[in-house]
């Protein structure tokens, strides 16, 4: 078995999500004590113990959560009572730190005309993991579209047989038409993507979501949707509407307004 740090650097060498828990404080009798870990990966297997028994199943399944939700927590356990819901009776009490080893950031980019290929350089330079996939095998690519991570030449409907899509992948569609999105987006919206961006104006996603409605994908799922998509720059190149898309995106992942900063407030400011 690894140990703990080697476990946890192949863990984010492969970019896949999991979850270390660490005893950060520990009273009277416990079966582990401060600095004691575990790693817990996304589908419940651990590397290292933080004790065993009822305590360690309800970390795990706190561990879990905090992978879904992308969120630390602690929690803080008696070992007293079973009776009364604790999960032990060596009499002490433990406090556990689980921090979320999320998945590396992504950017799957369906679409590879000019707007994709801009959207992948700039994804690249911001430092996202990169995926570029194309219906058309011309451009999904190295030659066409350098410096991404992957590529596949498959349908956006078969995009989630082929990768893992996580609370930390942003899904971009600068695709061709509407029967394109129409056709593939649902299984994308069955995904717990961060963002699903959609080009085109506001006439054209109203058609493709009528549509999908008309398939019976639900108003609840639509509304996951960003469409038009990025932030209102009057955007006009390429290049342009790359920056217009990726800024939304770092909103969202960063929990920003997308407001402009510049402070108005000079009157009665006195120059330093």
């Amino acid at each position: 078995m690894p140990t703990i740090y080697r476990a946890l650097s192949e863990l984010e060498a492969s970019g896949k999500p999991g979850a270390l828990a660490t005893i950060i404080r520990a009273r009277g009798s416990v079966p582990r004590h401060e600095g004691s870990k575990m790693l817990i990966y996304a589908d419940g297997r651990i590397v290292g113990t933080i004790g065993g028994g009822e305590m360690e199943s309800r970390v795990i399944v706190e561990a879990k959560q905090a992978i879904a939700e992308g969120r630390p927590r602690i929690m803080t356990y008696s070992l007293v009572d079973p009776k009364s819901g604790d999960p032990g009776v060596c009499g002490g009490e433990v406090e556990i730190f689980v921090e979320p080893v999320l998945d590396t950031p992504t950017v799957i980019i369906f679409g590879a005309g000019h707007v994709g290929r801009a959207i992948a350089h700039l994804a690249k330079w911001l430092g996202f993991r990169v995926v570029v996939a194309d219906d058309r095998a011309e451009y999904a690519n190295e030659d066409w579209a350098p410096g991404a991570d992957q590529y596949l030449a498959v349908s956006l409907s078969d995009i989630p047989q082929h990768m893992t899509i996580g609370p930390n992948t942003y899904i971009v569609l600068p695709t061709r038409n509407v029967m394109v999105d129409v056709n593939g987006l649902p299984p994308l919206l069955d995904t717990p993507a961060a963002y699903i961006g959609v080009i085109g104006s506001r006439r054209r996603w109203a058609t493709a979501a009528a549509q999908l409605e008309a398939r019976g994908v639900s108003k609840e799922k639509l509304a996951r949707v960003h469409s038009p998509m990025g932030l209102e720059l009057n955007a006009e190149t390429p290049e342009e509407i790359a920056v217009s898309i990726m800024a939304e995106i770092i909103m969202i992942r960063n929990g920003g307004t997308g407001e402009a900063m510049r402070w108005t407030g000079l009157e009665g400011a006195t120059a330093r």
